[in-house]
């Protein structure tokens, strides 16, 4: 996931009118999601190939689970200030007794005759470990499109066009959290690999970091996404917001409000909204004519009275 890729200038990111959306584009927040609410649910979650024997997933899973038992004690001793040897002792006799507990409870499972398969305890030492894994991915992520005038993503994404596709540029300092996603292929991973990284081995974690967060099936290859991660939950944009894009439906009293809202930011945003290329089924950007904007808006309704005399019986 480190390695070199040219990032695109821009990098969009399609959506519905909203609060969340204001939120974005007013208060510069980005909502980053917890992976298992995508809408696809094999995104983000890759399979084990258990390519070692049950033993070694024992240990491998072991070491998994105390480590997350520690990591969660020691969060909560922090919350609560306790940080003492005898704190630091309690949490790691803890967490090795909750790891050993685990695996006697899933060597007892696997002694179960109704399992038909021929080695039950690899099979179950193989899940266990593919979702402990899973469990320390426990980073939000932002998924970020490579253009603006993607037909598909305006229809799913951009709420058929009544929406907006806010675009970003990245700066260095965020460039590291960013990763280009690869589309079909496997989505499996070795437990080798999975074993390597607990190792120490970063070119096995780069494998495996890959196979969690950065593949997707071959039929999404149209979104051309990158994925910024970084912890769930709204959170400070790490990008620079450069220009909001409208949809052909969206509606002039969204346009006005967002380019009002906008107008005394101190970077200035560029607004741009999309047409159809006539003839064509391709999507057009175009500059956005703000003044016409607030030649009819803000309005009152009852002006309009202002410009009819009232008519009488004598006329």
């Amino acid at each position: 996931m480190t390695a070199k890729r040219k990032i695109p200038e821009r990098l969009y990111k399609y959506r519905a009118f909203s609060n969340r959306t204001l939120d974005a584009l007013i208060a510069d927040e980005l909502f980053f999601a917890d992976p298992s609410t995508f809408n696809d649910p094999l995104d983000s979650k890759p399979s084990l190939a258990t390519d070692l024997d049950a033993d070694a997933l024992a240990d491998m899973l072991a070491r998994l689970v105390e480590q997350r038992i520690s990591a969660e004690m020691s969060a909560a001793a922090k919350t609560i200030k306790y940080r003492g040897p005898k704190t630091l002792n309690h949490i790691a006799v803890h967490s090795r007794r909750r790891a050993e507990q685990v695996i006697a409870e899933i060597r007892y499972s696997a002694t179960n005759p109704e399992y038909e398969i021929e080695d039950p305890a690899r099979f179950l030492f193989g899940q266990y470990v593919e979702d402990e894994l899973l469990r320390r991915y426990d980073k939000g992520i932002v998924s970020l499109a490579g253009r603006s005038d993607c037909p598909l993503m305006w229809s799913h994404y951009g709420d058929q066009h009544k929406g907006v596709c806010i675009g970003y540029s990245v700066p260095e300092s965020a460039a590291a959290n960013l990763h280009k996603i690869t589309y079909g292929g496997s989505r499996l991973i070795e437990a080798t690999a999975v074993s390597a990284m607990l190792d120490g081995d970063e070119s096995a974690r780069r494998k495996v970091d890959s196979a969690v967060l950065t593949r997707k099936a071959i039929d999404w290859r149209y979104e051309r996404e990158w994925r910024l991660v970084g912890p769930r939950g709204a959170q400070g944009s790490p990008l620079e917001l450069e220009e909001v894009v409208f949809g052909m439906r969206c509606s002039h009293t969204v346009k006005f409000a967002i380019v009002r809202a906008l107008a005394g930011r101190r970077r200035p945003v560029k607004f741009y909204e999309i047409r159809e290329r006539r003839g064509r089924f391709l999507l057009g950007r175009y500059v956005l004519d703000t003044d016409e904007l607030s030649v009819s808006l803000p309005r009152r309704a009852l002006d309009i009275d202002d410009f009819f005399e009232p008519i009488t019986g004598d006329e």
